[in-house]
């Protein structure tokens, strides 16, 4: 008998929460307990205006081994909190988001009841592929583009510059119609949804470093490619995200150079100038002037950036270094900010998802009506790097001056716990489940092998979250930072196109695709060890279980959970990893 299969247990699920209500109504919850581990009651605790209450759960009758326990939520709050008191003898424990204590806990982790707005249900139920447009095509019509003079021009194929001045500079030249040429690809990976990075004018290959949000760089083809790509998308059923920098521009940007060039001019206060003239940058960088959000007409303007392009066709927005935007020294209007841009996208487009990249502990950042969920690096993709890691080299890491430690499942699991618990339920569905990305090194070359990058991927998909592809982890390119993960995609090599990695990735959108447990399911672990997981996503019409070996060892065996024959299998035998997805009973 596996402990954890009897453990009491609460999410924000479908199966545990009824839908979200407006201020003031209830919203009915249950608790799963087990017959196996019996409690004499359980209390729902809610904090109203700074003050805990307490009401009495109700149990109903044994289903199997299995008790539920029900009780309501009323909305006082926008965001309500509430827990549970298992009570079981003369002890209690308490259960939260991050899991069940035997010594009494602060409300940090406490579950989260939202009066707000959901995000779209297609955020949620997304499979994102992510494109770094200059490395990923080059369409017949690139040839006509200009080299531009900032640029160190390069072949298709050739190494990034990954390291030096030249890192920014080097240009491949993919464009906008190159996407157009190749989306039967990225159909064929069961895709739904495309994000760009920058598309805006940039004096760089990245386009961070915007001077106008006002068109599109004509050496991606200009507005008309961006228009004929979301079009060519939109027909084919597949959304289109963009990239828009809130925290910053370039030092080309229209605004800045009026802020510099005229003192008395409405831009000057779009930015942090010092009194002798210098200016804040991102990070220090000169090149990357800050945006001061306290200014209004910086408010008004922005706001006009993110409805004018939804307007003209884009289906949301991934907001880059939103961590830092609003805040500054003693400025801290982050959630203003956020709350405006949601605002507006939901305003120009009512499903817009609004998306913000925060590279580490995004707590506080979700609650309520600002971003709708975050790139989740610290809640999903650390932990995955470090249990699957290459244990027979050392692995670059991303945003710490080590490299990346290799931990155990127990580790995993606890970090994931941990860093999701204070997301909340909606924000953590919403959330983007990422083994990489244009910033970091390659899922392969942190794991070493197609084998522990195929179980990354079984995680990427099968845990709670939105699954997010960077162009080229299904052919298994490699890179050590995010500079050297930005290589060309293979499109002259047609043996790069046939891997089994290409086929586990279109094999787990297919799944996430058909079952709704994928989708919309609870997260329930039933196994954790150093080197072998397993957890149940729970919804009202399915069960899945999903375990996986990083050691090749055998899967945990749960004889309680029925299973018949898997849904997908990965690894075979011998002492290779190995992971299966079951539609099972429990």
């Amino acid at each position: 008998m596996d402990p954890l299969l009897h453990e009491p247990h609460h999410d924000g699920s479908e199966l545990y929460v009824a839908e979200s209500a407006p201020l003031g109504s209830p919203v009915r919850v249950r608790v799963r307990s087990s017959v196996h581990r019996p409690l004499t009651a359980v209390w729902l605790r809610t904090v109203e205006d700074g003050e805990p209450f307490f009401t009495a759960c109700t149990p109903a009758a044994a289903e199997g081994d299995t008790i539920w326990w029900t009780a309501d939520v009323r909305i006082h709050q926008p965001v309500q909190r509430y827990r549970f008191m298992l009570v079981a003898e003369d002890s209690f424990r308490w259960l939260n988001q991050a899991g069940i204590f035997d010594h009494d806990v602060t409300d940090a982790h406490d579950f989260t009841l939202s009066a707000y707005d959901r995000p779209p249900a297609w955020g949620r139920e997304a499979v994102v592929y992510q494109i770094f447009p200059d490395r990923f095509a080059r369409s017949a019509q690139a040839d006509q583009h200009p080299i531009p003079e900032w640029a160190v021009p390069a072949q298709w194929g050739d190494p990034p510059i990954h390291q030096g001045p030249h890192t920014p500079l080097q240009f491949y030249g993919g464009d906008l119609d190159g996407i157009v040429e190749h989306l039967d690809h990225v159909l064929a990976l069961g895709v739904d949804t495309i994000y760009l990075t920058p598309v805006f004018p940039g004096e760089s290959n990245h386009r961070y470093n915007a001077s106008t949000f006002d068109s599109v760089d004509p050496l991606l083809g200009g507005d008309a490619a961006y228009r004929r790509l979301i079009d060519a998308a939109h027909d084919r059923g597949l959304r289109v995200l963009g990239d828009l920098t809130s925290n910053h521009t370039g030092d080309t940007h229209e605004w800045f150079r009026r802020a510099v060039t005229d003192p008395a001019s409405t831009e000057r206060g779009f930015y942090y100038f010092a009194a002798d003239g210098s200016h804040e940058g991102w990070k220090g960088h000169g090149t990357l002037p800050k945006l001061d959000h306290t200014c209004a007409e910086l408010g008004e303007r922005f706001r006009a950036v993110v409805a004018r392009w939804l307007d003209f066709g884009l289906d949301g927005w991934r907001i880059d270094v939103a961590n830092m935007t609003g805040r500054h020294g003693a400025v801290d209007i982050a959630h203003d900010v956020a709350r405006e841009i949601r605002r507006t996208a939901e305003a120009a487009r009512p499903d817009a998802l609004v998306l913000a990249e925060h590279g580490h502990d995004a707590t506080g950042d979700l609650d309520g009506d600002g971003w709708h969920g975050t790139m989740n690096y610290y809640g999903f993709s650390f932990p995955i790097w470090e249990w699957l890691r290459d244990p027979r080299r050392p692995v670059p890491s991303f945003g710490l001056p080590v490299d990346v430690p290799r931990r155990d499942g127990t580790a995993m699991v606890t970090a994931m716990s941990s860093f999701t618990a204070s997301f909340g339920w909606g924000a953590t569905a919403t959330s983007w489940n990422i083994l990489g990305s244009h910033d970091s090194p390659r899922i392969r070359t942190t794991t070493g092998s197609a084998a522990l990058h195929h179980l990354a991927a079984v995680l990427q998909f099968a845990l709670p979250g939105v699954p997010m592809i960077f162009a080229g982890d299904e052919l298994g390119l490699e890179g050590v930072d995010g500079e050297d993960s930005r290589r060309t995609m293979p499109w002259d090599e047609p043996l790069a196109f046939r891997t089994r990695t290409r086929e586990v990735y279109a094999e787990l959108a297919h799944l996430r695709r058909e079952h709704p447990a994928l989708r919309r399911g609870g997260l329930r672990w039933v196994h954790v060890d150093a080197d072998r997981v397993a957890f149940l996503r729970e919804h009202p019409d399915e069960t899945l279980l999903i375990s996986l070996s990083r050691d090749g060892s055998e899967l945990p065996e749960l004889p309680e959970i029925e299973r018949g024959e898997p849904l997908l299998v990965v690894g075979e035998g011998g002492v290779a990893p190995r992971a299966r997805i079951w539609e099972v009973r429990v």
